[in-house]
């Protein structure tokens, strides 16, 4: 079985895109190999983004805020698909990544601004947009679809609020 490899990005690489990497490596085990970049990363992940990883159980010893720019060079590996999971990066020209990856915006409100007892329900909202949206990618039947179909369904993967608004 051949193992896809998925890129997230985000401006400062210590929430949303952290939080993907994790969770993606978690369910698409043997399937897909996550990594997360930012295009100008912080140099440390969001604690509040580690405490959640940790309270659902997820890898967190591998994860640390990079810049894209790990995912860009000779010894890169080759990217199949990249998502941008802020409107920042997806505005910045993303660099060209080895491979030819397949490129869709999920975008997701950043928790790490939110100040006092609201930033766990911040982060708790985008940790269960990414879950969501990563759990409808994953059911995506990738290896037997043609290109131009996938691209399409990548980019239509509702939100985390257009899934609560389809739930009700």
């Amino acid at each position: 079985m051949r193992v896809y490899n998925v890129l997230f990005v985000c401006t400062g690489n210590s929430a949303r895109s952290i939080l993907a990497e994790a969770i993606l490596n978690d369910e698409g085990q043997g399937q897909f190999r996550a990594f997360s970049a930012g295009s100008h990363p912080k140099g440390e992940v969001h604690p509040a983004a580690m405490e959640i990883l940790k309270e659902f159980g997820y890898a967190t010893h591998d994860l640390r805020s990079k810049s894209w720019d790990e995912f860009t060079g000779p010894d890169a590996p080759e990217i199949d698909f990249v998502f941008t999971v802020c409107s920042n990066a997806a505005a910045e020209g993303c660099p060209l990544f080895p491979g030819q990856p397949m490129t869709a915006h999920w975008p997701i409100d950043d928790p790490v601004p939110v100040e006092g007892e609201r930033q766990k329900a911040a982060f708790w909202h985008a940790y269960t947009a990414l879950q969501r949206r990563i759990e409808l990618f994953l059911s995506l039947p990738i290896e037997s679809i043609d290109q131009l179909s996938l691209k399409s369904r990548l980019r239509s993967i509702p939100s985390g609020a257009d899934i609560d608004q389809h739930a009700a």
